[in-house]
Order: structure tokens, then C-alpha cells, then sequence
């Protein structure tokens, strides 16, 4: 189990062995294997890994928002208190929301075209507190105003498409706080951003989890995003944690050369003119893994063991483990 903050006792999402396979294609798909993952109260881990690698996945499961009828999952969910497999029907909605939520990656999808923002706030907010109409639409103006949203009485009344990028964002944020949610879920919520509009959404959630006291969990491709808001990194590859730890630990000394592959691909390390040290290759077909270790063909350190063994984790420094059996 991955350990969390050293003043965390209980978690508060607390997944074991979660495996999840969607059945709708020719071949069963593998998305996730056998994961692992606790994180305390008021802690931010953050996903790491390629498109692929198995991250949203994890995050989705977490509220179940895979089609039943064509995912098989398995394995122990915790989130909040509640047992997330055994939830159906008003349970579940209930849940969502209310006890979990989520900032999706591209807020112009996830928000409602038909609908101002500060009718959908609202509505969420009626849904989970059964307060009038006046008071939900008190409370979205009040939301608009803790994510910082400039003339939040106008953008009250504002359709998604009349708001900026950044703008759909923030209120995507407000939207998943409408609720007071225990553990707020984000997917990849700066990519479609522009680079100055990313920064000031990270500072904003990092400041609304401190002020708020919320568990998060981050979901990114970019190592800097995850420097700047998660105390924990797990890193992600072909729907297993190969390695996690304190961000610190993670960033000055990974073990596992997945995660060393990562971080010396960022163009933010390389000199100017100089060709990035990228990953060679592919990431796996989740519907024909192999049987020993997946990074095993882009590996330079790989022998014929790694193609025929699958490492499990070692405990490579406090709090921080790593899936590969050339660890020294």
C-alpha cells in the first residue's frame, strides 16, 4: 500500500488491487492492473504518466462512470467512507457530487451548452441540499466569487460558450465545489489552457484545497503540474503504479526508468537547440500485454528477465516505492 502523509491515519480514498477491463472490442482491453493507491485527508497525489497509461481510468472508477454493461472491474474502491462498488441507484447519485467530485478536461464538453453556469451550479447545489431557488442562486454567484471569476454577477447569466477558456474552467472548479465534496477528482484540468491561463489555475486549486481542507487526486501528463500542486506522485504505465512517492524524493531521485525516461524528456531541461532525450517507442496494446514487464521493449536496462517476470514493488526510500527488478 502507498504510504501517505506522515499525519494521515485513515485514508480517505483507499483503493486495493483495482483492475478494470472493457469488454466492447474484439479483445478484452487491460486499462487497469491491479492498482494500489491510499491518500489521506487534506493530501494531492498526482497521476503521472502517457496518454493510455491507465490514469483517467483509475480517476473515473473512483465514481463509476464507466458503462456497466461493458467494463468488468475488480478490487477494493474506499472513497469518503463509502464502498464505491456496492453503490447503485440514488446511493450513487447521492455520492457523486456530494461526497466526490470532478473537474473534467475540457470544461465546454462537461458543461451543459443549453444551460447558463449559473443555472447548472445551482441545480447541483438544489439536487444535494434541497435548499429554494434563491439561495442556490446565491450560493453559484458566491461560488463564482471563490474561483475568482471577474463580474461573477454577469458570468451568473453567462452561457459556456460566451465564456473564455479559462473562464469555462474556473467555473468547472465552482462547479465541482458546489457541494462541499469531501475529495475533488481533476482530469487533466490546464491542458486545453494557454500557458499563463494554466498557472493561474493551478495556484487556484492549489489555494482552494489548502483553504478548503480537500483530498485530491491529479491527473496529468505534465511533471510540472504535478511539482506545483501534489505532495505525492505515482507514476502510471500500461495501467500499473510502477513507481510512487513524496514528490521530492520522486523528482531528485527516480528509481524506476520509466519515470527517469519522463523526466529527461521535459524541454524544460534542455539546452536550446539540443534534441529532447525522448522515450523510444510505444506504449503497450492494453489488449496484448506481456507477460513480464511492459516498459520491458523501450527499456535500455532490460535482460531476457524482464520480458519473462513481472516486478512487484520495492521499497526504494521512505514512502517511496518502484516497480522494476533492476532497482540497485
Amino acid at each position: 500500500m502507498n504510504a501517505m502523509n506522515a499525519g494521515s491515519t485513515q485514508p480517505v480514498i483507499d483503493i486495493r488491487d483495482l483492475t478494470v477491463t472493457f469488454t466492447g472490442s474484439r479483445k478484452p482491453v487491460h486499462a487497469v492492473n491491479g492498482v494500489d493507491l491510499a491518500v489521506g485527508k487534506g493530501e494531492v497525489l498526482a497521476l503521472l504518466g502517457e496518454s493510455g497509461s491507465g490514469k483517467s481510468v483509475t480517476l473515473r472508477t473512483l465514481l463509476r462512470l464507466h458503462p456497466e454493461k461493458r467494463t468488468r472491474i475488480s478490487g477494493q474502491v474506499l472513497a469518503a467512507g463509502e464502498d464505491v462498488m456496492a453503490l447503485s441507484g440514488r446511493a450513487l447519485a447521492d455520492f457523486r457530487g456530494r461526497r466526490v467530485s470532478m473537474i473534467f478536461q475540457e470544461p465546454l464538453l462537461a458543461l451543459d451548452p443549453v444551460y447558463t453556469v449559473g443555472q447548472q451550479i445551482a441545480e447541483s447545489v438544489r439536487r444535494h441540499e434541497k435548499v429554494s431557488g434563491a439561495a442556490a442562486k446565491a450560493r453559484a454567484l458566491a461560488l463564482l466569487q471563490q474561483v475568482r471569476i471577474p463580474s461573477p454577477e454577469r458570468r451568473l447569466e453567462a452561457f459556456p460558450h460566451q465564456m473564455s477558456g479559462g473562464m469555462r474552467q474556473r467555473a468547472m472548479i465552482a462547479l465541482a465545489l458546489a457541494c462541499n465534496p469531501e475529495i475533488l477528482l481533476a482530469d487533466e484540468p490546464t491542458t486545453a489552457l494557454d500557458a499563463t491561463v494554466q498557472i493561474q489555475i493551478l495556484l487556484l486549486l492549489r489555494d482552494l484545497q489548502r483553504e478548503l481542507g480537500l483530498s485530491v487526486i491529479l491527473v496529468t501528463h505534465d511533471i510540472g503540474v504535478a511539482v506545483e500542486v501534489a505532495d505525492r506522485i505515482a507514476v502510471m504505465y500500461a495501467g500499473r503504479i510502477v513507481e510512487s512517492g513524496p514528490v521530492r524524493d520522486v523528482i531528485r531521485a527516480p528509481k524506476h526508468p520509466y519515470t527517469q525516461g519522463l523526466l529527461a524528456s521535459r524541454a524544460h531541461d534542455a539546452m536550446d537547440g539540443a534534441r529532447l532525450d525522448a522515450i523510444p517507442g510505444a506504449p503497450p496494446d492494453l489488449a496484448a500485454l506481456p507477460p513480464g514487464c511492459a516498459f520491458a521493449p523501450r527499456c535500455s536496462r532490460a535482460d531476457d528477465g524482464c520480458t519473462l517476470q513481472q516486478p512487484g514493488l520495492a521499497t526504494v526510500g521512505p514512502g517511496h516505492e518502484a516497480r522494476c527488478l533492476r532497482i540497485a
